[in-house]
């Protein structure tokens, strides 16, 4: 199944301002692309570039994509992990747009199947309810949407905090007496805090009985997160400190973390998810699956995932729930309150309105 060529789409999607501790988004950047083969059928990818957590953006994604292309015509689409090998001696880092790439693959080998990606992943249906994300900002617009979000029939809460560790403490506070009981709080500092801070607020925090506080210190602290989970009340998520299986290998042997998160846009797309998966699972370590701005097309390939990783035990799938004021993807995953669903069709089973593509930057290569 030889690649005739591949189309990349500056597929940017208008949103709501969204706020974590490390920088604002003012819309999705994100890129699309379709992978053509010689036997009629082609497989679709999308990543969302945030450049605050990975340092790619819409532009140096669209660019690397051009060269991808350019290095897969004529190649084997069937052969997976030569053609991801390929990717990576081409170009070190990278990994939201390879993610793309990844994803168009599995689309397109699930097609070829004539299965769905869970399936052909050796996965199954469960239910999959997500959390929803509350953005940084004044207390009481947080505490109103905390409420807002559980009238609207949500059982988890996750709170982007970070940027002060003693006003964090009361947001968390105010929010956790205006919900009920029964609700679940995690909160996500996206390396905000400093060690000292990090402590003090792992501490502080156990009072409003939080799940788990993702990725409390900046990547350059690593070498803290053993001593930290030592001292912590609150067990501790690794995001940003886990991009691949190497970095969780190393959390995993160090006792840096009590579970990871896993995102497309930081392992470089499924086969590298599934080599997280793998070794978390082995060391009893849970997962999570989560996701940047992408649209309701990569959010239907990370149900699908998850549906293949038995381990991954925290579902973050509330993408499209974050202010999308367009969803231009034709089927693919749907939201009941926040259960998450999808039709059993090949492949990812979603794909993008057309017009919607015609307004886009598009190359062909």
């Amino acid at each position: 199944m030889k690649i005739t060529h591949t189309q990349i789409y500056r597929y940017s999607i208008p949103m709501v301002p969204f706020a974590i501790a490390t920088g604002t988004m003012q819309s999705a950047q994100n890129v699309f692309i379709r992978i053509f083969t010689d036997e009629g059928i082609y497989g679709a990818g999308e990543c969302s570039a945030f450049p605050y957590i990975t340092g790619e953006t819409q532009n140096t994604c669209l660019v690397m994509a051009r060269d991808f292309a350019a290095l897969w015509k004529e190649k084997d689409a069937r052969n997976i992990e030569d053609r991801l090998k390929e990717l990576d001696a081409f170009a070190a880092g990278n990994s939201t747009i390879k993610s793309a790439f990844d994803m168009a693959l599995y689309d397109l080998a699930a097609k070829a199947a004539n299965v769905p990606l869970y399936k052909y992943l050796g996965g199954e249906k469960r239910t999959i309810e997500t959390d929803i994300t509350i953005g940084i900002g004044p207390v009481e617009e947080m505490v109103e949407k905390a409420t807002q979000f559980e009238e609207q029939g949500a059982n988890i809460l996750k709170v982007k905090i970070g940027k002060n560790a003693y006003e964090d403490i009361e947001k968390i506070g105010h929010i956790r007496q205006a919900v009920k009981p029964g609700t679940l709080i995690r909160v996500d500092a996206n390396q905000g805090w400093v060690y000292e801070d990090a402590v003090f607020a792992l501490q502080a925090l156990d009072q409003f009985d939080i799940e788990f506080c993702e990725q409390p210190m900046r990547t350059w602290y690593d070498d803290y997160l053993p001593e930290l989970c030592h001292n912590a009340a609150v067990h501790v998520m690794a995001d940003e400190s886990c991009y691949n299986h190497h970095d969780a290998r190393r959390l995993i042997k160090t006792k840096s973390c009590d579970s990871i998160n896993i995102k497309l846009a930081k392992s470089g797309g499924i086969a590298g998810a599934l080599k997280i998966h793998r070794l978390a699972e082995e060391a009893g370590i849970p997962c999570m699956i989560g996701g940047m701005l992408e649209s309701r097309f990569a959010l239907t390939a990370n149900l699908h995932f998850a549906w293949a990783s038995q381990n991954v035990q925290y579902y973050d799938l509330d993408t499209c729930l974050l202010g999308h004021l367009e969803d231009p993807v034709v089927g693919g995953a749907t939201y009941n309150k926040y259960v998450l669903d999808c039709p059993d069709a090949p492949g990812i089973g979603a794909d993008v309105d057309e017009a919607f593509l015609t307004r886009c930057e598009h190359w062909k290569v």
